[in-house]
């Protein structure tokens, strides 16, 4: 089952396809992650808290 290797939450395998790099098995950052976020090809440390 693929999770997010920043927060651990649960992404399905058609949005590890779309979102990880290719050869990668798992996200960096999936939009449960509060303190990052994906900008283009990299992961930065997010300027406001996206929490819901």
């Amino acid at each position: 089952m693929p999770s997010c290797q920043n927060c651990e939450s649960f992404v399905t395998e058609a949005y590890v396809r779309v979102f990880a790099p290719q050869g990668m098995e798992s996200v960096r950052v999936c939009p449960r992650c509060e303190d990052k976020l994906r900008d283009g090809a990299e992961i930065r440390q997010a300027r406001s808290s996206r929490g819901n």
